[in-house]
C-alpha cells in the first residue's frame, strides 16, 4: 500500500499507468551457457567443447555468440586451429569457474538434505534429559552424522510439548507426568529415580527411605518455576496441606547442589546427579518413597511424516543408543 501511494504521488498526471516500471533483465547469464563457454575454452574448439557436452555445435557456437552480444565484449579469437580467449574472456573464465563451482556445491549440499546426511533439527529438552543422557546421545550421532546440526534447548517439561505442538521445534523430550498436549506423538526414551539431596549433617540421613511429607518440613531448593519436580513438591504440599518452603530456585543441578552443600535447603534431583555429588563427599543422596519418584522421559514429535530424514535418523539414534 505505501509503495503505491508514493508511485501515485509522483507519476506525472493522466501517465500513471506507465511510471515506474520495472527494469527489464534480458541479458542475464544462465550456468548452461557459462558452462559450455568453458569448455570451449577448456577444449580448445567448439567441436571438442560440443562433444564433451553431448550438444550440438551450431548450438554451442549460437550461444557463444549470444553470449558476446549481452556482454558487448569481444571474448574469442576465431582461427581455423580453434578459439583463443581474449583478455576479457581470460577474466570471464576465472570468474565462469568460480560461479560453476559455487552451484555445484549448492546442488552437492541441498542433495545431502534430502539424503539426510545434512540438516538442522531443533531440539527442546528439559534439565534432567539435558544433564543426564543427551551428552553421551549426542556425540555419537554427531559422529555418524558431522554435517548434522542440532540446536538445543532447555525448557521445562510443559513447555517441550507445546513447543513440538506448535512446530518451534522438531523434537521434545520431557519428562512425561500422566497427561500429553494435543498433537504430538509421544516415544519412550528413558526412566530415571528421584531422590532427595541433603547435606552430610542433615538430620534425615538417619533414614534410607524418606516420604516427601517428612522432606517437607524443612527448607527446599528449587529448580525453575513449573519444572516436574517443583510440580511434584507443590502438589504434595497441596495433599498434606503443609507450605512448601523453597528458599532459592535456581537453572541447573550443579547449582542445586552447591546450594545444598552450602545448607541453603533440602533439594530433589536425579539420583546421578546427586550420587556425583556424593562421591565427592558434598551432599547425601536419600530414597525417595514416592511412586513420581521413578520417572519416564519421553521423546515427543508432531508426526513421523512431518519429520525430515535427518530429524527421523536423530529420533531412531535416540531410541537404539539410548532406549529404555
Amino acid at each position: 500500500m505505501q509503495l503505491s501511494t508514493v508511485s501515485s504521488l509522483h507519476a506525472p498526471s493522466g501517465n500513471t499507468t506507465e511510471s515506474f516500471r520495472a527494469p527489464e533483465h534480458r541479458n542475464r547469464l544462465d550456468p548452461v551457457t557459462l558452462r559450455l563457454f568453458v569448455a570451449v575454452l577448456e577444449n580448445g574448439t567448439i567441436a571438442a567443447a560440443a562433444e564433451r557436452e553431448f550438444i550440438a555445435p551450431s548450438a554451442v557456437s549460437k550461444r557463444l555468440s549470444d553470449l558476446e552480444e549481452s556482454l558487448k565484449t569481444q571474448l574469442f579469437q576465431r582461427s581455423n586451429r580453434g578459439v583463443e580467449p581474449t583478455n576479457a574472456g581470460i577474466e570471464l573464465l576465472s570468474l565462469s569457474r568460480s560461479v560453476l563451482n559455487d552451484l555445484d556445491n549448492i546442488f552437492y549440499q541441498m542433495t545431502g538434505y534430502a539424503s539426510g546426511d545434512r540438516g538442522i533439527i531443533r531440539v527442546f529438552a528439559n534439565i534432567s534429559a539435558i544433564t543426564e543422557f543427551l551428552p553421551c546421545c549426542l556425540r555419537s550421532f554427531m559422529v555418524a552424522y558431522p554435517q548434522i546440526q542440532v540446536q538445543l534447548q532447555e525448557k521445562i517439561s510443559s513447555a517441550v510439548q507445546h513447543g513440538v505442538a506448535s512446530n518451534a521445534t522438531d523434537v521434545g523430550i520431557y519428562a512425561y507426568d500422566g497427561s500429553q498436549v494435543e498433537g504430538i506423538v509421544s516415544l519412550p526414551y528413558k526412566r530415571d529415580e528421584l531422590v532427595l539431596a541433603v547435606p552430610f549433617d542433615h538430620p534425615l540421613t538417619q533414614q534410607s527411605k524418606v516420604e516427601i511429607i517428612d522432606a517437607l518440613a524443612y527448607n527446599f531448593v528449587g529448580l525453575h518455576t513449573g519444572s516436574f519436580i517443583n510440580q511434584q513438591l507443590l502438589m504434595a504440599a497441596g495433599k498434606a496441606n503443609v507450605p512448601f518452603m523453597c528458599r532459592v530456585q535456581v537453572t541447573s543441578f550443579d547449582a542445586l547442589s552447591l546450594m545444598v552443600e552450602a545448607e541453603m535447603g533440602i533439594a530433589v534431583m536425579p539420583r546421578a546427579i546427586a550420587e556425583r555429588y556424593s562421591q565427592l563427599g558434598k551432599i547425601c543422596a536419600i530414597t525417595l518413597h514416592e511412586t513420581w519418584a521413578q520417572r519416564e522421559l519421553r521423546i515427543c514429535i508432531r508426526s513421523n511424516a512431518s519429520l525430515s530424514v535427518a530429524t527421523r535418523r536423530f529420533v531412531e539414534h535416540l531410541q537404539s543408543q539410548c532406549a529404555i
